[in-house]
């Protein structure tokens, strides 16, 4: 029943978020809802626990951007954007209804305090906010009701009516560039007001910027290393500095004349000057609707490298929904003028999106790919090592899988050396870097955890060590790097590595049958509870039901610490059946028994049961989370948890098209059962097709190019040969 509703009230919501402006879509965008991920969930059956209300926690929320909202406090939600945006480009524009939070952007917000020009996803970014006023200017309240009603979410499109200004604003984007239409009520009394004081991650007041007004239809500044050169369709009367308490407005007045102004703004982090230019060669001459146009078409052509048929329409909805997300980040970073093979893309957050999300891209734009690696030598020469993300060191791991899917394009003899030092060295040209706790873990075998006296969810990293998350993690980045010494004939480091990679095992305890953190002199942490989830202690953003099934590159080796296979399916049985005892924890939501959907360390559990020769119960797992833990809540558009760049949508993606980078070093994917009957996948200069036959969910035959497949696992050469891969399913 709660499948039919959710399909109903998902669609309807994607209609009327569609329909003012359907005519726009492409044959595949159409598809795209830029809403989904943005909501929050609120029901304790969803997030797992009861929001707190305690008034400290309240008051650290609301500093954060996640303030209490309709008399609760927030959880995280999606933490996605509705605004345009362009594949990979530099610029997304976007609504900030609540400053601080993840995007800028909660659905359930009453009021908009103007238009970003970053989004990323996370952290970091919301530079230059800029409104459209009518009337007096109150800097102490400023921010404009607006109505879902009037709210249009497309790819590359935004638009809202914002009504305590009377005004229809629309969003529209190039790579570098931005292009606003704002129409007023009235063609007197028109303003545009940039708050150039602060970010989404800045405090008011805080920001470094720069302002000036070029002529009367032009002015250009800068905040915090980001460049802009903004041109007007009408004259600019003059600009004055607005001041409360705490931030500072620049109000840009207009002549009276026509209701719509419209402003072409490029962007550059190099200089106002390159701003300029990438304004003028990408949209200068252009009328919104023709840039509008091609955001769409150009994401139109990038999403149609997949086609699906068959599946529901909320199916497809989320499985393009979920690629337009992927494909939105990392962000270009250099200017038009840069050549194409130097073109400089952001960092990664590889602990988030090394294992899905990175993948698909390897699979789509290889190009991409390369000049992502390049990008990183790039930054890791400083240092001397490739950047190690959140806490294990997962941009070996997507050297390495680029490496082995053919991706050349790069210098891969340096990438090597600096993924080496990563794994063996903890200085390198006079710089600290590689792995946290890096020469401890290569001394012991694994990493003691502290000895923390009353270790609670919100333990600080000052405080431990998430020993277990790390000795793992660390286990598996030894493999990738491994493989990359193998096909480069380092033989001594391969062997070295390869040996390495088993140090997962020795924090696993036989008594309880879990990876557990153990103390400098060997004993075990006590007491132990593997419901508990940490940020830092033992685990990260984990607990011990999660971190026992970590071992990608050695499943059968995970499989024999058990006393036999059935005491493997028992125990992996009895993480998704054993209740989550209602542990708050930020970040941590959506929970299917101990299996945390919503964050990052559950998403290859399931695929354990294939190496005891049980698929079907793998894809029980998996269909029961694509089912239920996507289009959640009240408005069935959020998300169980944070998309971290694209990460719970590159999930749904790869499962609902029938293939997962189970490791994602290795240059394979293990095959599920798709929701679609085709899936056609162009990959470079060919295509293949996954074909699904049969009416049930349960894995019964697999064959490629008519041949049967030997075993679970298809290799990325060969689905570039562009045959067809049919997977037969039964009851």
């Amino acid at each position: 029943m709660r499948k039919t509703v959710l399909k109903t009230l998902a669609t309807a919501a994607f209609a009327l978020t569609m329909a003012p402006s359907s005519a726009w879509a492409g044959d595949v965008t159409k598809y795209v809802n830029p809403l989904f991920g943005t909501t929050t969930l609120w029901d304790k059956k969803d997030l797992g626990y009861e929001m707190s209300d305690n008034p400290t926690y309240r008051t650290v929320l609301t500093e954060q951007g996640r303030r209490p909202a309709h008399g609760k406090t927030r959880a995280w939600g999606g933490e996605t954007y509705p605004g345009a945006a362009m594949p990979h480009g530099m610029v997304q524009a976007s609504p900030v209804t609540c400053w601080g939070s993840g995007t800028g952007y909660q659905y359930e917000d009453p009021t908009i305090y103007g238009f970003f020009h970053t989004s990323h996803g996370h952290w970091g970014q919301g530079h230059f906010p800029t409104l459209p006023v009518s009337g007096r200017f109150n800097p102490d309240n400023y921010a404009s009701p607006y109505s879902h009603k009037t709210e249009v979410a497309q790819a590359g499109y935004y638009k809202v009516y914002l009504s305590r200004y009377k005004v229809v604003s629309e969003l529209t984007v190039d790579r570098r560039s931005a292009y606003h239409r704002h129409t007023f009520k009235s063609a007197k009394d028109k303003h545009v007001v940039m708050n150039l004081s602060r970010t989404n991650s800045v405090r008011p007041g805080n920001a470094q910027w720069t302002f000036r007004q070029i002529d009367d239809t032009s002015f250009c500044g800068s905040q915090n290393g980001m460049f802009f050169y903004a041109v007007a369709n009408q004259r600019v009367t003059g600009t004055r500095t607005v001041s409360n308490a705490r931030e500072q407005f620049t109000v840009i007045d207009f002549a009276d004349g026509a209701k719509t102004v419209e402003l072409k703004i490029g962007f550059s982090y190099t200089s106002t000057d390159k701003a300029r230019l990438n304004m003028q060669t990408e949209i200068e001459g252009k009328s919104f609707d023709q840039v509008r146009a091609h955001a769409d078409k150009t994401w139109d052509e990038v999403l149609s490298k997949v086609r699906v048929s068959g599946g529901t329409e909320l199916q497809k909805q989320l499985f393009y929904s979920g690629l337009y997300r992927v494909m939105q980040n990392p962000n270009l970073r250099s200017d038009v003028d840069v050549d194409q093979h130097a073109t400089v893309y952001s960092s990664n957050n590889y602990w988030d999106t090394y294992a899905n999300k990175l993948v698909i891209l390897q699979m789509l734009e290889p190009d991409l790919v390369a000049n992502i690696i390049r990008s990183d030598i790039q930054r890791a020469e400083k240092t001397g090592f490739l950047s190690s993300g959140f806490h294990g060191d997962f941009c070996t791991s997507f050297v390495t899988g680029s490496y082995l899917r053919g991706i050349r394009d790069f210098d891969v003899d340096k990438a090597y050396q600096l993924a080496l030092n990563n794994a063996t060295r903890s200085w390198c040209n006079g710089h600290k870097g590689g792995r946290k706790y890096g020469d401890e873990y290569r001394q012991r075998g694994w990493i003691a955890e502290n000895k923390v006296a009353n270790p609670t969810v919100k333990t600080e990293e000052n405080e431990a060590k998430a020993s277990v998350q790390k000795t793992t993690e660390y286990a598996y980045s030894d493999y990738s790097v491994a493989l990359m010494a193998r096909a480069l004939g380092d033989t001594e480091s391969c062997n070295v590595l390869m040996d390495r990679s088993k140090n997962y095992r020795n924090l696993f305890d036989k008594s309880t049958g879990f990876m557990r953190g153990r103390l400098a002199d060997g004993s075990w942490v006590t007491p132990f509870d593997p419901g508990i989830p940490y940020y830092v202690y033992m685990y990260r953003e984990s607990n011990g039901w999660m971190a026992t099934f970590f071992a990608p590159h050695d499943p059968q080796g995970l499989v024999s610490l058990f006393p036999n296979k059935g005491a493997f399916e028992a125990k992996l049985d009895r993480l998704f059946s054993t209740p989550f005892e209602g542990y708050e924890a930020d970040n941590m939501t959506g929970w299917f028994g101990q299996y945390c959907v919503g964050n990052q360390p559950s998403q290859g559990i399931a695929y354990y049961y294939y190496f005891i020769g049980k698929p079907e119960k793998a894809q029980e797992k998996i269909d029961k989370i694509m089912n239920d833990y996507y289009a959640m809540g009240k408005e069935h558009l959020a998300y169980a948890g944070m998309d971290d760049e694209g990460s719970l949508s590159a999930w749904y993606v790869m499962n609902a098209m029938g293939l997962y980078s189970f490791s994602p070093a290795d240059a394979e994917y293990i095959v599920t059962v798709p929701v679609f009957d085709k899936v056609e996948f162009t990959m470079g200069d060919t295509t293949f097709t996954v074909t699904k036959k049969g009416t049930g969910r349960k894995l019964d035959t697999i064959s490629y190019d008519g041949k049967p497949l030997n075993g679970y696992f298809i290799s990325h050469d060969d689905l570039k040969r562009g045959k067809e891969l049919v997977i037969t399913t039964r009851q």
